[in-house]
């Protein structure tokens, strides 16, 4: 029932896949901490007792590092290593037909290596959803004393490890003052797929003062983690603006050259749609080529740098395009008009790469 639950959770969230991926571009760190709380779990004592139950657990605290590597198009892959702690606080044990509960000391610690696949989303908000799901290997370490003194009841000893995946869901929020930081918020359910067993001693205080060792065999085991971390994308820093060319030496005698007209049109992100603005922009590029000794007009496509650089080349044209097409609604010869795609070069902003920058999203008409 957990992993349904869990399943359902991340399958709602992954419902905006529709929307347009959030990249995260190149190599990242990230480091979390929060707390776990281990789901009760099943135990059989084998050897000097016949004896079934549950250990109940207490979430106290946890922790994720991981590096990962982003591919500009939504999607990342991780490697991470977790510690999760939990204390056991009870033994409920059944014996025939009779059932038992007991205090219990110590507890379990939980740690190993999982590798995710992530995805992230843009669905028009200041934060980003992910989902992803993994796979890895676990080491549980018991160090428990079952009963209510040290010289009477069960002691629990060892490592033992287990395969496990998990399934991840959590927001992300880019501080805009610091490129490439992200505070993240994050669920992670986590299942260990094998039983293991432990070496278990029965103390007992009568007859002697003697002792009996054997094992307590461990079922699957299930937890559900909460974190608040940060996440840095590398080389991320902002490009310094290049130095401007030297202005070319003009002779005294010869008049200087009118400055050629330019019209800019924004897009919104990742769209090559005309807004009202846009239309209105387009419009008075029209009059002013029929009333001046125009030429050519030149329509540059561009685009920000939160996309590959393919993708960006494409939609560039695409939004070229389109303001061509207006002019020539507008009056404009067809003849007169030359197209050009830039993608993500010459940016009007200098950014770092994945910044969606309004400012870089247009299209220039220049009018010579």
């Amino acid at each position: 029932m957990k992993l349904r639950l869990a399943l359902a959770a991340a399958t709602c969230l992954a419902l905006p896949l529709a929307a347009h991926a959030q990249p995260v571009t190149g190599p990242y760190v990230s480091l979390e901490a929060g707390t776990s709380l281990a789901n009760s779990f099943n135990y059989n004592y084998e050897n000097y007792t016949d004896q079934t139950g549950k250990f109940l657990t207490r979430p106290t605290y946890a922790g994720v590092a991981a590096v990962g590597y982003g591919f500009g198009d939504g999607f990342r892959v991780e490697l991470n290593t977790d510690f999760l702690r939990n204390t056991i606080h009870k033994d409920d044990n059944a014996q025939g037909s009779s059932s038992y509960g007991y205090p219990a000391y110590g507890g379990m610690n939980t740690y190993g290596p999982m590798v995710d696949v992530l995805y992230d989303m843009n669905v028009g908000l200041p934060v980003f959803p992910y989902v992803g799901a993994g796979v890895g290997y676990q080491w549980v370490k018991f160090s428990s004393h079952i009963n209510d003194t040290q010289s009477f009841g069960d002691t629990v000893e060892g490592t033992k490890g287990s395969f496990a995946y998990n399934i991840v869901a959590g927001v992300a929020y880019p501080l805009p003052f610091v490129p490439g930081l992200s505070v993240t918020g994050e669920y992670r359910f986590q299942q260990l797929v094998e039983s293991r067993n432990y070496d278990s001693t029965y103390l007992a205080s009568f007859g002697g003062n003697n002792n009996f060792d054997g094992n307590v065999k461990v079922g699957q085991q299930s937890s559900n983690s909460f974190f608040l971390g940060l996440r840095y994308a590398l080389f991320s820093a902002p490009v310094a603006a290049p130095m401007p060319a030297p202005a070319p030496m003009v002779a005294p005698v010869a008049p200087a050259p009118a400055p050629a007209r330019t019209f800019l049109v924004f897009f919104d992100w990742d769209k090559a749609d005309l807004t009202a603005r846009a239309t209105q922009i387009i419009a008075e590029a029209a009059s002013d080529s029929k009333t001046e000794s125009v030429t050519t007009l030149d329509v540059s496509g561009y685009t920000d740098t939160s996309g590959t650089a393919t993708y960006n080349m494409g939609l560039s044209e695409r939004r070229a395009q389109a303001v061509a097409g207006r002019l020539e609604t507008d009056g404009v010869p067809a003849g007169d008009i030359e197209i050009h795609a830039f993608g993500e070069t010459h940016l009007l902003v200098p950014t770092g790469p994945g910044v969606r920058e309004p400012q870089n999203r247009r299209v220039e008409i220049v009018l010579k």
